[in-house]
């Protein structure tokens, strides 16, 4: 267990630079779009106002008020969280390959150490997701100061409605798609990214396992590894069958757990019987 921790706090020390520009961007990129939007909606407000020579309750009978999810999907608030889920999808080949292409070829060392290789798989896949849930934990830190400023700036003639931190998640579709109202959906939701890290995982050890049939096999195992997990869907959609939502739920869920086991079970063993020093 010692072991492990220690591989997941390297694995995790690795990323920190980057992961920590990643949030440092997040921060002062959602700020100012707090600020540069707010003004820009304020100035066009009163921009009409003042041609249309309209009050403030006119206004907003005529345009409606403004709120949070103005600034919710912008690009300045959006586009921070996007380039994150796109580092740390790119972070998942990233945490293999560069230990095989950097300058020091750290996968030898790596793999000669005296401890279970699925300590390594496991330190490795951990460290991804503690990163994930660090991003959305962060992204909650700073929803309700960001929202704060907003309404602060906002004068409360013109303010549609003040927006809990749970409303605007609700009504932004990426927000609601990364922090999920409930339990049972973020369970659902990071579950399923869970089994498709696993799925890649294996991938990449079919290549490093196997080179050129490697990538093959890997392209293989992700599309048989869908289809698995989809097979109560593609069952709906092609038969006649048809599955209650409990139901369908049930085996979406069943599938899933057997998809991410077979994942990782395949991924470590190859990682200690067939990638070698």
């Amino acid at each position: 267990m010692m072991r492990y921790i220690k591989l997941l706090n390297f694995e995790i020390n690795r990323f920190s630079k980057i992961y920590l520009s990643l949030l440092l961007i997040t921060l002062v990129s959602q700020f100012a779009g707090v600020i540069l939007v707010t003004k820009s909606l304020l100035h066009d407000a009163r921009d009409t106002m003042s041609k249309e020579r309209l009050s403030e309750a006119a206004y907003i009978t005529n345009y409606g008020g403004i709120d949070f999810t103005h600034i919710a999907n912008t690009l300045l608030f959006v586009g921070p969280i996007a380039l994150s889920a796109v580092a740390l999808i790119f972070y998942i080949f990233l945490i293999w390959y560069r230990d095989w292409f950097g300058k020091n070829t750290f996968i030898y060392r790596l793999l000669m150490l005296p401890t279970s290789r699925l300590s390594i798989y496991l330190s490795k896949a951990t460290a991804i997701f503690l990163m994930v849930l660090g991003l959305i934990a962060f992204q909650l830190i700073i929803l309700p100061m960001e929202n704060a400023l907003f309404n602060s700036y906002v004068p409360e003639a013109l303010l549609n409605m003040e927006m809990s931190t749970s409303t605007i998640t609700e009504f932004s579709p990426i927000l609601a798609l990364i922090i999920p109202s409930t339990f049972t959906q973020f369970l659902i939701s990071y579950g399923i990214g869970l089994m498709i890290m696993s799925i890649l995982f294996t991938a990449i050890m079919l290549e490093r396992s196997f080179r050129i049939k490697g990538i093959i096999m890997g392209l293989l195992y992700c599309g048989i590894a869908t289809v698995l997990f989809l097979a109560p869907v593609l069952v709906m959609e092609i038969g006649d069958f048809y599955f209650y939502p409990k139901e369908l739920f049930g085996l979406l869920l069943a599938l899933g757990i057997i998809v991410t086991g077979i994942s990782i079970w395949l991924g470590s063993w190859l990682l200690k019987n067939r990638v070698t020093v």
